[in-house]
């Protein structure tokens, strides 16, 4: 319809295959100005080059490297410097960053407001890693950890209320099958990612597993403790053991509370801490999550949404769990600073040894910080395996859509995605066979609906639940698939 578009987003890997022009902002100024080619190619402003090199690159781990990152945070937008906005964070600052403003300057085919661009394109200042990784040391291969947690046949239904003239009948109408058998292992020390799109019961499950919601069926064991579904029904000690960060650190911040008060309560109310002891300790949960013990006293709307991200993170910790769930942790948060709070996790683990449920619809950013991934549809689960298993075939046909779909922070790159129809079944009137052969570009007939597909293991523990034998699959994957959707 020839209509233009403003897309507002913090994923540079969209931005890089919708858009056509790119302006960067930051602390309410624009900061570059530029072509989507010519500015994925060739930043000139140390904003724009610290948010592309931030960006998890596929297979990159958190065994390999950590992720670059932008040091410090954004200005208060109450008090911004009279200078350069970004003078603070900048690798390049010089005197002059910090007294004059930098005029919006036209260069070539690009604005741009920054002191030293012209050295930056002419490739006199270089850009080098903000968080340079230590070498890995060499260590023998560890046994397998003993199962944290552990999930059997797990299912959450929801039930529907029917019209009067049924109910009178008798007919009880299929209830909303949102988790629905799920069977899952979490190890000590380790991450299991959960990928899968909006409607396959993700969250559903993660707050099944944390006691927000009851469970319909199935077991939950932390620790050999058969835990009680309801949260208000968990001894203390099991509470402490079992954490929770959520998506929006917005809404899970109590306004009133100080950050001093938020993090005195876990240590309290889980520990037992006398309230001298709690507040003794606060200082050490701030500088383990990189905060300055002053902002105990600041309130949430005080904070950046990174500072309020790390803030829920300390909190969490702040019991020393064995298991924290994470639900889409980073999704709120622009690049740079998801970065640094995956650097941070990714840290928090290695140094109290405690394991994560990973939830997020981000397949780069799963691979970065997961040992193990789960891909869930329709309230079940499709594919479990190593991480580094996931990117490579054979996959689930499902996984392969999502794969596929995976925006590449590259304007150049032109993938083949595999387009599923938007008809997401409804998880009260389930297809019968297979749950995904109503949008499967792999389907290979009637077996798929109508009879349910056996789980196959692979290599390394890979498992994935289809009709088609895994060889076959690996042969078909290294071709295109047929699109099910429109473009």
């Amino acid at each position: 319809r020839s209509t233009g578009v403003i897309y507002i987003t913090h994923n540079l890997g969209v931005v890089a295959q919708l858009c056509e022009r790119v302006l960067v902002l930051y602390a309410g100024e624009i900061m570059e100005d530029a072509r989507a080619a010519d500015l994925y190619q060739n930043p000139h402003h140390p904003y724009t080059a610290g948010l592309l090199r931030s960006i998890p690159k596929l297979g990159q781990s958190k065994n390999s490297a950590p992720l670059e990152s932008i040091a410090g945070s954004p200005p208060s937008l109450r008090a911004r410097p009279p200078a350069c906005v970004f003078a603070e964070r900048c690798p390049f600052v010089i005197e002059k960053c910090r007294t004059t403003k930098p005029p919006l300057e036209r260069a070539a085919n690009r604005l741009l407001r920054c002191h030293r661009w012209q050295e930056i394109a002419a490739g006199e200042l270089q850009f080098t890693n903000s968080t340079p990784p230590a070498p890995p040391a060499a260590q023998p291969a560890a046994a397998p950890a003993s199962p944290l947690l552990q999930v059997s046949q797990l299912s959450r239904h929801f039930a529907v209320p029917g019209s009067l003239a049924k109910r009178l009948r008798g007919i009880q109408p299929q209830p909303i099958r949102a988790v629905d058998g799920v069977d899952l292992t979490i190890r000590a020390g380790q991450t299991l990612g959960l990928v899968g799109e909006s409607g396959s019961g993700k969250t559903t499950l993660a707050r099944v597993i944390i006691g927000l919601q009851t469970r319909s069926g199935g077991k939950i064991d932390l620790l050999g403790i058969d835990i009680r579904s309801d949260v208000r029904a968990r001894k203390a000690q099991v509470l402490a053991k079992i954490q929770m960060v959520f998506q929006n650190p917005q809404n899970s911040l109590n306004p009133y509370l100080s950050v001093r008060q938020t993090l005195r309560r876990p240590l309290m109310k889980l520990r037992g801490f006398s309230p001298h002891a709690a507040d003794q300790a606060v200082p050490k949960l701030l500088a383990d999550v990189s905060l300055r013990p002053e902002y105990a006293e600041r309130f949430p709307d005080e904070l950046s949404g990174g500072e309020k991200q790390r803030v829920v993170i300390a909190r969490a910790f702040a019991a020393s769990p064995a298991l924290i769930i994470c639900d889409e942790p980073v999704s709120a948060l622009d690049v740079s600073v998801q970065s640094a709070v995956l650097n941070l996790l990714a840290r928090l683990q290695d140094e109290n040894g405690s394991a994560y449920l990973f939830i997020s619809h981000d397949l780069s950013l799963v691979g970065y910080l997961a040992d193990v991934i789960a891909v869930m549809y329709l309230g079940q689960l499709l594919e479990t395996g190593p991480a580094a298993a996931l990117f490579e075939p054979p996959f689930h046909p499902y996984t392969e859509a999502l794969v596929s779909a995976i925006p590449i922070a590259d304007p150049a790159h032109k993938a083949q995605r595999i387009l599923l129809s938007d008809s997401l079944p409804s998880a009260q009137h389930l297809p019968s066979g297979c749950r995904f052969h109503t949008r499967c570009p792999r389907k290979i007939g009637e077996i798929c609906e109508d009879q349910p597909p056996p789980w196959q293991e692979s290599t390394d523990g890979h498992r994935i639940r289809c009709h088609i034998p895994l060889a076959e699959l690996r042969a078909l994957q290294s071709t295109p698939a047929t699109s099910t959707g429109e473009d």
